[in-house]
């Protein structure tokens, strides 16, 4: 009995005491560097900004470009509709530019309600003739103007000329329209060319007509002379009558 009671007290002041206590195991202490974390650098406030003003443009633009688009396609596609739209087509009266003459001609509307004929005169209409312009003083004057009367050189064309002239009965005042009229045309040179085919102091056209008259008609004045008064007597009568045709025309 003594040895039951020992052992149960000897429990019960086990079960008093506190358990032993047991120090976990020690680790090594590392050195531990701190880390390091990449921060991004805050932007300026004018950047910002600006980033926000450019999403507002670029959003505009873009509900812009869809408003075009829209545009764009009702463009192309109302013709396409209306040109597979059967719709009947209207008849067309071709009309002539004398049918329409006639109708606006014949068109009148009455000036009363009373459904009488107006009194409509006919040939009513003037018409305007521009009056003939008048002379000038400067060409009245160049048709007055008379040759002079000039004495030829002997021995040239001109005094040639003027023997053959009194021949024929023609008096200073002729000789003095020829001189002027051969002036114009030849200058009184035998080898006076024109591009027409003129030839000599008549000028003659074609020169071969000279011929008639003497083969040499290419080089002797008195050849030319000849078919030349010859010429003007049986186209104008007298020189006067040659240089008259010139000075108005030109020619003779």
């Amino acid at each position: 009995m003594m040895r039951h009671a020992a052992a149960a007290a000897a429990a019960a002041a086990a079960a008093q005491a506190p358990a032993p206590v047991t120090s976990a195991p020690t680790l090594p202490t590392v050195a531990s560097t701190p880390r390091r974390v990449a921060t991004a650098p805050a932007k300026p406030a004018s950047k910002r900004h600006g980033t926000a003003r450019w999403s507002r443009r670029r959003g505009v633009t873009t509900a812009f470009a869809g408003i075009a688009a829209l545009g764009f396609a009702a463009a192309y596609i109302g013709p396409l509709g209306a040109a597979f739209t059967p719709h009947a087509e209207a008849a067309v009266t071709p009309v002539t530019l004398y049918t329409s003459t006639i109708r606006d001609a014949q068109t009148f509307v009455a000036a009363d309600g009373a459904g009488q004929a107006a009194d409509l005169q006919r040939d009513t209409y003037t018409v305007y003739v521009p009056p003939k312009p008048k002379p000038s003083p400067n060409a009245q004057a160049a048709a007055a103007w008379k040759a002079p009367f000039v004495v030829p050189n002997p021995g040239s064309a001109q005094a040639i000329a003027y023997d053959m002239v009194k021949a024929r009965g023609w008096g200073d005042d002729q000789f003095a329209c020829l001189v002027a009229l051969w002036n114009r045309e030849s200058g009184w040179r035998v080898n006076a060319y024109n591009s027409s085919g003129a030839y000599g102091i008549p000028q003659a056209l074609p020169g071969s007509k000279m011929g008639a008259y003497g083969a040499d008609w290419q080089t002797n004045p008195a050849t030319q002379i000849q078919w030349g008064l010859g010429y003007i007597s049986g186209r104008y009568g007298t020189p006067c009558g040659a240089w008259g045709h010139s000075q108005s025309t030109g020619w003779y």
